[in-house]
């Protein structure tokens, strides 16, 4: 059994399409620095995500970028030996867009997944996912969620199900629009961000690791919040509203191995009665 270093991103990633990418290899540069075997940047870190849920701006898309196009390969660059996760608006081959995620190393790409959850006006700017998968990396079999994903318990358990024992959350989650909070710290979106972070991980006895953007777009402004969350449901590293990096050092076949010791959550289920559908 072997540690390994898991790190989330806490940044502001905004249309400026060569700054965003300038700005994710030099993040990677110094994470590799750092000894980061895992680095799982934001949702739309390549392009910035939408302005307003209600009313997005139709002449301010986030660039539809190929999987195969320039963009993905810079970071595959990057990535040299670790494992990067990565969120960008996915050219739909008939037209549109997807929120997206893609895994990468430096051999290449990894692993992709398309946001099958979305809130309320996202569905004027991207299409929808339909399907959750995991797939071997160098750090473990892994899964990928994008923000509102995680707010749903079917989601990360349909990821630990298939095996997955780090589920990687990338996000960009902005603090409330109705009810805004004075401080970041104190918004009802700042607790149940961290309220799922920590719910997923342990329900599903897996390691979590959740980035997130900050700064603001529009009229959405970002939380920041990046953590490690262990098998247990423990906050391992936090950014907290700030930007920056966080990082721990965990061997996860045997953290998830003691979590499961007594209480193995996942082979207690009773699916036979569960009703379909729910």
């Amino acid at each position: 059994m072997t540690s390994v270093i898991l790190a989330a991103v806490a940044a502001h990633f905004g249309r400026d399409l060569p700054r965003c990418i300038d700005k994710v290899v030099g993040i990677a540069a110094a994470a590799r620095k750092e000894g980061v075997d895992l680095l799982v940047f934001p949702d739309a870190c390549l392009g910035g995500y939408i302005g307003d849920f209600r009313t997005p701006d139709p002449e301010d898309p986030p660039p539809a970028l190929d999987s195969d196009g320039p963009e993905i390969a810079a970071a595959i660059a990057a990535a040299g030996p670790m494992t990067v996760c990565l969120g960008y608006a996915e050219a739909a081959p008939g037209g549109g867009r997807y929120n997206a995620a893609i895994c990468v190393t430096g051999d290449g790409v990894l692993g992709t997944y398309r946001k099958v959850h979305q809130p309320a006006g996202e569905a004027f700017t991207y299409l929808p996912g339909d399907e959750f998968s995991t797939f071997d990396t160098p750090v473990g079999r892994l899964g990928m969620l994008i923000d509102y994903d995680k707010t749903f318990p079917e989601a990360a358990r349909t990821l630990a199900t298939a095996d997955a024992q780090i589920i990687t959350a990338l996000s960009a989650w902005p603090a409330s629009i109705t009810d805004r909070a004075s401080r970041l710290p104190a918004d009802r979106q700042a607790r149940l961000f961290d309220l799922y972070d920590c719910a997923r991980a342990a329900e599903n006895q897996v390691v979590l690791v959740s980035s997130n953007q900050t700064g603001v777009m529009g009229n959405l402004r970002f939380l920041g919040q990046a953590k490690v969350v262990g098998p247990g449901g423990d906050i391992l590293a936090t950014t907290r509203a700030k930007g920056g990096l966080a990082k721990a050092e965990i061997d996860v076949d045997a953290e998830i191995s003691r979590a499961r010791k007594v209480l193995n959550h996942l082979a207690e289920r009773r699916p036979d009665t569960y009703r379909s559908g729910l």
